[in-house]
């Protein structure tokens, strides 16, 4: 199959959506909670979260354009400047899924998805409890991007938990803390490690 920009153009809403959510390849599956200025727990799963810096920790999601029905999660952490990313692992895919429904703002998908509100270390947003791999973070900025109207929201992370079998010789093993990936809207994969290569340094490259 070749496409070009007129052939995307003209592909079903639905068609064109599912195609360019999946060509970047898998994503982190995450759920991010959040609380409402009324103390109302919203929980919604993002497949957009993305590194963007270590020094300070920042970490980026991107929120669609907010609507009467929809947009919860940006609406909250603009009012309280707080919010949680969780791994999604393998038993919570189908809750985790279901998140994405468009429920009302004072509805909580903690309860109707039959996930569990944590609030550890006194962090002001709520973990996924049944997560073992989660973040804390502090909204820093909101960019807007103008082409589609979403935003890139921009948060450094304050807290990390996850398992001590998770940290392997001073690294992350996602395959060992089972955490999930996304493609598309719909689709979920496990993580397998397939390689681990020393730091790529000139002078040091093999010979392929």
């Amino acid at each position: 199959m070749q496409l070009n920009k007129n052939d995307i153009n003209q592909l079903d809403r639905v068609k064109r959506l599912k195609i360019i959510n999946s060509i970047t390849g898998i994503k982190p599956g995450n759920l991010i909670g959040t609380t409402s200025g009324e103390g109302v727990s919203n929980l919604a799963v993002f497949s957009s979260v993305v590194h963007l810096g270590s020094n300070p920790s920042l970490l980026g999601f991107v929120s669609r354009p907010q609507t009467s029905d929809t947009g919860h999660t940006l609406t909250n952490i603009l009012q309280t400047g707080v919010y949680t990313i969780n791994h999604i692992h393998p038993d919570l895919v189908e809750k985790a899924h279901f998140t994405s429904a468009k429920f009302p703002a004072s509805t909580s998908e903690f309860d109707v998805c039959s996930l569990t509100e944590e609030y550890a270390n006194n962090f002001q947003a709520p973990f996924v409890k049944e997560s073992s791999f989660k973040m804390g973070m502090f909204l820093k900025e909101v960019i807007d991007i103008e082409l589609n109207g979403t935003v890139l929201v921009i948060g450094e992370v304050n807290q990390i938990i996850i398992p001590d079998s998770a940290f392997v010789d001073n690294d992350i093993d996602l395959e060992a803390s089972c955490s999930v990936g996304i493609s598309g809207l719909n689709t979920y994969y496990t993580l397998k490690k397939i390689g681990k290569f020393p730091y790529a340094r000139l002078g040091e490259i093999p010979q392929f």
